[in-house]
């Protein structure tokens, strides 16, 4: 592997250590740092691949790092680029899985986490706010957003949520007239990746199913799950707390929460919060088990994203002059919105309805909307004052 590669590993290991904020900050710092700083890509192909992974299942920070080691050195470089760049939040999101899990099991109390679940409430509560915002412009949006809202919020099975992405898309492909078109279509399509995507699924469903082996199953759950995310890690929310905390209850409401708002003040991706449910969620066999949980649920998240980012990056620039696939992008965001907001609501109603919970909930995202106090300071402050208190 040449100099230059290791550099940019390094330069990856900076971000992932100092890139806090979200997909946004994210960009930012890339901007600044291969961009600006080290001209790996010029800024007009970071905006072109940051807008390509906003559209396609999975984590976007995380796609859009991924593919720009793919530029640089082909797949080896970047699978390495993924593991540097999840690797240091999703040891700490582990680790402080294991600290709950060691708590509970001593039979310490964790009340020194009630102020932050209430604040990640705030949290989902602003993301919602922010995603319908910036996506959120017709009717047609709105309409499909609150439906989707009340759908979720009623029927929060994780079967639901693939239907309502696709619906959503189909309502708003009908109008793709309204798109300009676009001449020079010629699709050229290397299916390995998308196969391997496909044979991965099939295989661990399948291995799942004949075994009942929990940490395959826990697997397939999160590669499920990848697949299905458009938005970010807080579209991620709804499907992870029906199916892990109502459906299967491998943890509580309580735990949930507090990971959520744990990985708030962390650096690098907000998918890194999978690693802390796999880990809980294998939690009575002891440690080597929880950490296998955490490596299941981390490789299973991740890897969706990394092979549809692989599949499309080689014939995207022909696919978007598609107007019916730009027309089924708006659908599909509305959708994700309306699940970000039910996720909000629901993880609501697993606090206490006192005065002091819906007091850090209003703060929250009142500190978020009208502040720029960062997350982790809030995340850290919240944890001061629940050792104070």
């Amino acid at each position: 592997m040449s100099l230059r590669y290791y550099i940019f590993l390094k330069d990856v290991l900076m971000l992932a250590l100092t890139a806090f904020g979200g997909p946004q900050a994210h960009m930012a710092m890339m901007l600044t740092l291969l961009v600006d700083k080290r001209r790996y890509i010029t800024e007009q192909e970071l905006i072109e691949l940051n807008a390509l992974c906003q559209i396609l299942p999975g984590p976007t920070s995380t796609q859009t790092i991924t593919a720009i080691g793919f530029k640089i050195g082909g797949p080896n470089l970047a699978y390495l680029t993924l593991l540097v760049w999840l690797l240091p939040a999703s040891v700490i999101m582990t680790v402080a899985a294991l600290i709950i899990s060691y708590l509970q099991e001593h039979n310490i109390s964790l009340s020194f986490l009630r102020f932050i679940q209430p604040m990640a409430v705030g949290f989902v509560a602003y993301a919602a706010y922010m995603i319908g915002a910036k996506v959120i412009h017709t009717k047609t949006a709105t309409a499909l957003m609150v439906a989707s809202a009340i759908v979720s919020y009623f029927f929060n099975s994780p079967w639901m949520f693939p239907v309502l992405l696709i619906a959503g898309g189909a309502v708003t492909a009908v109008r793709f007239r309204l798109h300009p078109r676009e001449e020079n279509k010629q699709l050229r399509i290397q299916w390995a990746n998308f196969v391997l995507y496909v044979a991965v699924l099939i295989v661990a469903a399948a291995i799942g199913g004949i075994t009942h082996s929990l940490p395959v199953r826990l697997f397939e759950n999160f590669y499920r799950n990848g697949s299905l995310i458009f938005g970010g890690g807080q579209v991620l929310i709804p499907l992870l707390y029906t199916e892990f905390v109502d459906f299967k209850h491998y943890l509580t409401g309580e735990e949930f929460l507090s990971g959520y708002a744990i990985v708030q003040a962390l650096p690098g991706p907000v998918f890194s919060f999978c690693s802390y449910i796999g880990t809980l969620s294998i939690r009575d066999a002891g440690v080597s088990g929880q950490i296998l949980g955490s490596l299941m649920a981390t490789a299973g998240i991740f890897l969706p994203g990394t092979f549809f980012i692989f599949f499309v990056i080689r014939f995207w620039d022909e696919l978007k002059k598609y107007r019916v696939v730009r027309a089924s992008l708006e659908g599909i965001s509305a959708v994700s919105t309306g699940m970000v907001v039910a996720a909000a609501i629901l993880l609501f109603h697993q606090l206490e309805s006192s005065a002091l919970n819906i007091g850090f909930v209003l703060a929250t995202f009142c500190l978020l909307m009208f502040t720029r106090v960062p997350a982790p300071v809030l995340i850290l402050t919240g944890l001061l004052l629940g050792f104070i208190l």
